[in-house]
């Protein structure tokens, strides 16, 4: 009996334990809200003219939003009008970026890689060639303008030639700008607001379809961080 005691009271703890850990909510990726903040002007809607090495010229249009799951967060773009691409994703992990890229076919490739004097730049070894692909993503014109590039070094080679570049204006970059000059604010992420939701009669700002399912999903919890941050800003 008092073996049976003992055997109890050593397995009542990790009996326990599992319990416990069901109770705790997951920890939010800190390093990946960090990293893509860095990001954040790249969300919105944009429109450009392609040219391809290959393919030519074309016109193009880019949606960037980001996506929230429990305490995961990312970015995702669509492309309209590409001749190379549907889209794809942005993460962030272990300190570098990581684009996965989507052709027409559905066929997925995965850059890695990190800033570079305010230019992202990611890489990739082509499995069916074995060429080194190369990414190139900045802003300019103050936040107006998106330019993406993309590099090609044969195996072999040293070089990096420019295959495609893609040059984006942002779109509605005047929408809702206040007197003064002031713009709207996304009460998601503290980015450029360009669209609008709204709570209890209130409206309000958000930057993308990523951020506008986040408010609704859960407004009264959107609002009481928005108000916590501006306090403390």
């Amino acid at each position: 009996m008092r073996k049976l005691f003992v055997v109890a009271l050593l397995l009542s703890p990790c009996a326990l334990l599992p319990l416990a850990d069901a109770g705790k909510k997951p920890k939010e990726d800190s390093e990946a809200k960090t990293g893509l903040e860095a990001l954040q002007e790249f969300i919105g809607g944009w429109k450009g003219t392609a040219n391809d090495k290959t393919k030519g010229f074309w016109t193009e249009k880019s949606n960037w939003s980001w996506r929230f799951k429990d305490k995961d967060r990312w970015m995702t773009f669509d492309l309209e009008n590409s001749k190379l691409y549907k889209g794809g994703e942005v993460r962030f992990k272990d300190g570098k970026y990581q684009i996965t890229l989507i052709d027409k076919a559905g066929k997925k490739g995965v850059f890695d890689g990190e800033m570079k004097k305010d230019v992202l730049v990611v890489e990739r070894k082509n499995p069916d060639t074995d060429d080194t692909e190369q990414i190139k993503m900045n802003l300019a014109g103050g936040g107006d303008r998106l330019v993406y590039s993309m590099w090609i070094k044969p195996d072999g080679r040293t070089m990096f030639t420019k295959k495609l570049e893609v040059g984006y204006t942002r779109e509605g970059v005047t929408f809702g700008v206040e007197a003064g000059g002031k713009k709207p604010e996304c009460v998601v992420t503290g980015g450029l607001g360009t669209m609008t939701v709204s709570y209890m009669g209130q409206t309000y700002y958000v930057c993308c379809t990523g951020c506008r399912d986040a408010f609704n999903d859960n407004p009264a919890k959107i609002l009481a961080e928005y108000n916590k941050k501006k306090k403390k800003g």
